[in-house]
């Protein structure tokens, strides 16, 4: 699954659909070829209606040359329970968890979730893929690749990173969604909120979006996303983050969920000046034989 409804307001332009490998391929593009490879037969795009036709152009199974199917769900903001109504005001959908329950009618299988603008290494589909083959036929028990922090940085500004808690095992214990982290001029890491820097540890292991999960996990979402919507009426930037869901699974012992480390390094258009390095990084990997000169060809 693909989250690919967002549209990238910092980066000023959907980023999904902007061609960064020599054949014009996009971030997306490198996900779904990792994808396959790992083994995963099937692609559910999660987008807006109001650019459904410009994305279709471009990913349709034919780009792909049939290696796998491709399926298209709408995340709206009124795509909500019956008897709950929209709050005043409210512009934008509930967020990355309301995005993934927008695919229950596509997915009856073991499934990872991704973000559109990211790309995340070859090595983290393969983590995920062995992790829900090696738990086939099993409910509640669910993953996370944990990228270390140095990893997962911009050189143009700060990001959001989702620092896990973990216990001996790796199991997730809680993630913390901490805003405004960057590489202080010291090389030291740390977050600043308004005006207050925390020290984070490099080598700690974050949240980058990429889940593994079994269709349990569309009720469980359904179930707490109407509490959400009762206690965020007021609230018009709430947003269902998976991790809001992960988080309060875990705390209830309904689920358990695997940190599965990964030594690869993130990067992704999270800002405009991004753009260079990214094109930059793939060219690397390209001549270094990760990836073929054309995707598709």
């Amino acid at each position: 699954m693909v989250l690919a409804a967002g549209m990238g307001s910092r980066y000023g332009s959907l980023k999904q659909m902007d061609p960064m490998g020599p054949g014009g391929e996009a971030i997306i593009d490198y996900s779904i070829y990792d994808a396959i490879r790992a083994g995963f037969g099937k692609v559910v795009f999660v987008i807006r209606h109001q650019f459904e036709e410009d994305f279709k152009k471009i990913f349709s199974v034919n780009r792909f040359g049939g290696r796998i199917e491709v399926e298209f769900a709408f995340q709206e903001l009124d795509y909500i329970p019956y008897g709950y109504m929209i709050p005043e005001g409210r512009t934008k959908p509930w967020g990355t968890n309301h995005a993934v329950m927008m695919g229950q009618s596509c997915i009856n299988e073991p499934f990872a979730v991704i973000n559109s603008d990211d790309f995340y290494g070859k090595e983290s589909y393969q983590e995920v893929a062995d992790f829900l083959r090696s738990n086939e036929g099993k409910k509640d028990e669910y993953c996370m690749v944990g990228y270390k922090l140095r990893n997962t940085l911009s050189d143009f500004g700060t990001v959001s990173r989702g620092v896990c808690k973990m216990d001996s095992e790796n199991y997730l214990q809680d993630v913390v969604e901490t805003l405004g982290i960057k590489r202080y001029d010291d090389n030291k890491v740390g977050s600043d909120d308004e005006g207050k820097r925390t020290a984070l540890d490099p080598e700690c292991l974050v949240s980058m979006n990429i889940w593994g999960f079994t269709p349990e996990y569309f009720d469980y979402s359904a179930e707490i996303f109407k509490s959400f919507l009762t206690e965020n009426m007021d609230n018009l930037k709430a947003e269902f983050y998976i991790p809001y869901v992960v988080n309060k699974l875990i705390k209830a012992g309904t689920i358990r969920l695997k940190v599965l480390p990964c030594e690869a390094k993130w990067f992704g258009v999270t800002y405009k000046e991004d753009r260079p390095d990214v094109v930059e990084k793939i060219r690397r990997l390209i001549d270094s034989g990760v990836y073929p000169e054309y995707l598709w060809a």
